[in-house]
């Protein structure tokens, strides 16, 4: 949103402020004023001359020679390149030690260019005589003047005058950034309210003044409003007797202020209203609407719409049309139809000043790629009881340019009228939100700056319908603050019965985890949680895996985005390809992150998120580096269950022989293994890479932060080691849980130190070899004890087929 300061105080009259005072007393109370400019910073001594006389250059062929009177005792001598230029012209002079704007040879656009007496092609020059493009300005903005050649002034303009202030450049413009909830400063009149407030001064609206001549305008056209959900309110009045020109100087640099084009006096009034009220005004001619009737509908399926602009649009049932009695004749909230726009022919307007609902203005703006100035104020949320407000104001204006005559009443359909609302007014509850002792008295003060009226009655303040951010205390609480000043708010406690914050357990163990990971060289990444389904194929999961019934976005950034992951290998392992083929020999990374499994397909409830810490790694390490790793974080939680790993159920992702399922005892909690060699070619992969995948959400019920202080032993410990040939499908989980099982309460730890494959073990046959620690905590144990212990050991592991090596 921007304005000048110029027409804010055109409503504040009394505003005497610099720009810079304007700037920042506005951001503190409220109104964020992202920047300004100052439109005469680089314009300085200009004034109005008159060309006395204009002659040929006797060593140029398109440089001129003129006199000019500025107003003092002698007439200046000026060369001129300007085509254009003529004795008789009152025309902008910058006097020596003047500035310009403009891009002049030698001279800098920052700080404008100094204008000084000198000679061309021989000849004495005192002064320039400027365009509009060296005033800082340009004929988009400024129709009548040429887009090559000098200004010219009407004649009846007095020399000597300040042409910067004739051309209203004595301004500055402000941008500010509005937020969602003050739609009413989307308009200059919200702004110039603001103002009045923050400095104390008043604020006039403009008085519009009674229009329209005896006749009915409902004898002229008929509104139909068929669906008043998205459109609340439909206004409209008929101007007869038009006469297209140009609008007043004063509307054009009012919009050129605004980066308005000026076009003609219909276009610019509806530009002016939009830009003053926040209203946006459509005009119509209404020889070209048929049966002299609105209807405003939803579009048809299909229907093909061309807007003013030339654009052809397919438009569907959830948009909103405005129709005559035949036709679609423009989108409402949008942008009017090629077929009934203003030409220079036309001979009597409609004007339309409506309210429609700004979510569907939105979506219909966002479906079609067309965003218009209207388009823009319709999705904040309009105050409908400004449209009335604003047709009037049109009318009025048209009849003071002398640019048609208003029609006699006006059609106004506003079946569910919005009214002012009140609100508790509790200043020990506001005291209490900000930290203050503000008095009631003050309070009201600066309700009343923002036309928050009080009832003293009912003990309420009253809002008006424009200001629609405000609906509960806290609201009221904060325009209190704005205008007491956040400054002036003193430091306090916070108080309330919230409990005092901390991490949640399972924010606890996974910072446990990060930890173990990082201490063991992994380096934190993030994946994508939307993945393409072309990653099952890559990790060779087949057509009936439960991976593959992922959960699918309905608006995708992309076909490669457009399934939320059930599996977070594909992250993982694409990281650790861009770093292998980025030459990267060692590397070790993880993440922490949810995968999505869909507990029914289409979705009737929301997903299982399962938070995932995944671990890859390649280079350094092997398959038992990673399950060191995996185990010392376990160890570290507090996972005190026995782990098992089994190859009962084989992933295809993985290598067949080198992969394993995770167990807390009868609880899967992850898995590991290499990566199968057709999906490391499937992710460039050139090293053997390992993986490990835990499931948090299993794990966390596990872990205990419970930890109990056992004493050194008192008693010796012995040691037996026991060497076997071990069929070759038997595990390490299976000897050790049989070991465990029949060592009983003084077996008090297994270790496998050795495991052999090769000549003199047969085939099909491996030597693995474990040392037996036993102890008792109460005694010495006795050689018959620990005999007995070996013994049911030894019978245990017969029944695995295991027998001792001699």
């Amino acid at each position: 949103m921007n304005t000048s300061l110029s027409w804010i105080r055109a409503y504040v009259p009394e505003l005497n402020v610099t720009p810079k005072e304007y700037m920042d007393a506005m951001t503190l109370s409220g109104t964020k004023v992202e920047s300004y400019e100052e439109l005469d910073k680089c314009l300085d001594k200009i004034v109005v001359g008159e060309v006395k006389s204009c002659e040929a250059h006797p060593d140029s062929d398109h440089l001129h020679v003129c006199k000019v009177d500025v107003g003092g005792e002698k007439l200046l001598q000026i060369v001129c390149g300007a085509p254009n230029v003529a004795a008789g012209q009152k025309v902008p002079v910058v006097l020596v030690g003047g500035r310009v704007a403009g891009t002049h040879s030698g001279g800098s656009a920052e700080g404008g260019i100094e204008i000084k007496a000198g000679k061309l092609r021989g000849v004495e020059s005192e002064g320039m005589i400027c365009s509009i493009d060296e005033l800082g300005s340009s004929s988009e903005f400024y129709p009548e003047a040429p887009s090559d050649g000098i200004y010219v002034f009407p004649s009846d303009t007095p020399v000597g005058a300040d042409a910067v202030e004739l051309l209203g450049l004595h301004d500055s413009v402000f941008e500010y950034e509005i937020t969602s909830n003050r739609v009413d400063c989307y308009s200059a009149i919200g702004i110039a309210r603001e103002a009045a407030a923050t400095f104390g001064l008043g604020f006039q609206e403009p008085l519009i003044k009674e229009t329209g001549n005896s006749e009915d305008v409902k004898d002229y056209v008929s509104v139909e409003v068929l669906d008043t959900t998205l459109c609340p309110r439909y206004t409209a009045r008929v101007v007869k007797n038009v006469k297209i020109g140009p609008s007043p100087q004063w509307m054009q640099r009012r919009l050129a202020s605004n980066g308005i084009r000026p076009i003609n006096n219909i276009v610019d009034i509806t530009n002016y209203i939009m830009e003053e009220y926040g209203q946006p005004m459509h005009a119509y001619d209404y020889d070209t609407i048929a049966g002299h009737k609105i209807i405003v509908r939803r579009a048809e399926a299909g229907e093909k719409f061309v807007t003013l602009d030339g654009q052809e649009h397919e438009m569907d049932e959830r948009m909103l049309m405005i129709c005559d009695g035949e036709k679609s004749v423009g989108i409402a909230g949008i942008m009017g139809g090629e077929n009934s726009m203003i030409t220079d022919d036309v001979k009597t307007v409609l004007f339309e000043a409506a309210n429609f609902d700004g979510t569907n203005i939105r979506l219909t703006s966002k479906r079609l790629g067309h965003q218009t100035d209207a388009s823009q104020k319709f999705d904040k949320g309009l105050d409908p009881n400004t449209a009335m407000l604003a047709m009037n104001r049109a009318c009025e204006l048209m009849e003071e340019f002398g640019a048609g005559e208003a029609v006699g009443g006006a059609i106004d359909i506003y079946p569910v009228k919005w009214g002012s609302r009140e609100l508790p007014f509790e200043p020990e509850k506001i005291n209490q939100m900000l930290g203050t002792r503000i008095s009631e008295e003050q309070m009201l003060a600066y309700f009343k700056k923002l036309s928050l009226t009080y009832n003293e009655k009912n003990r309420t303040i009253v809002v008006p319908s424009w200001r629609q951010g405000l609906f509960r205390t806290c609201d009221l609480a904060e325009e209190v603050a704005r205008f007491y000043g956040y400054d002036k708010i003193p430091v306090t406690l916070p108080s309330g019965s919230a409990t005092a914050g901390g991490l949640t357990y399972e924010m606890r163990i996974e910072g446990i985890a990060r930890d173990i990971a990082e201490d063991c060289g992994f380096s934190q990444g993030y994946c994508y949680s939307f993945e393409s389904p072309k990653v099952f194929d890559k990790l060779l999961l087949p057509e009936d895996a439960p991976e593959r019934k992922a959960i699918e976005i309905r608006n995708p950034l992309g076909p490669d985005y457009s399934i939320m992951r059930t599996t977070s290998l594909n992250g993982l392992l694409n990281s650790l390809s861009t770093n292998y083929n980025r030459r990267n020999k060692a590397v070790r990374l993880y993440e922490l992150g949810n995968i999505y499994l869909a507990k029914k397909l289409p979705l009737t409830e929301l997903p299982d998120e399962r938070k995932m810490l995944t671990l890859g790694m390649y280079g350094e390490g092997d398959f038992f580096d990673m399950k060191g790793v995996v185990e010392l974080l376990l160890e570290k939680v507090g996972v005190s269950k026995k782990l098992v790993y089994s190859n009962s159920v084989l992933k295809p992702y993985y290598h067949p022989g080198r992969q394993a399922q995770i167990f807390a005892g009868d609880i899967c909690i992850g898995e590991i293994g290499e990566v199968h060699p057709l999906v490391m070619k499937n992710y460039e992969l050139g090293e053997r890479t390992y993986v490990a995948v835990l499931d948090l959400k299993n794990i966390v019920p596990l872990t205990s932060f419970d930890r109990k202080y056992q004493g050194l032993a008192k008693y010796p410990a012995t040691t037996r080691d026991i060497s076997m040939i071990v069929p070759k499908q038997v595990t390490n989980a299976q000897i050790e849980a049989m070991i465990v099982q029949r060592g009983g309460k003084i077996l008090e730890e297994c270790t496998l130190f050795d495991i052999y494959e090769g000549a003199p073990i047969l085939p099909g046959f491996k030597s693995m070899a474990y040392s037996l620690r036993f102890r008792h905590p109460d005694k010495t144990l006795e050689d018959a004890e620990i005999q007995s212990a070996m013994k049911k050991i030894l019978n245990g592991l017969d029944t695995l087929g295991i027998e001792l090596r001699s």
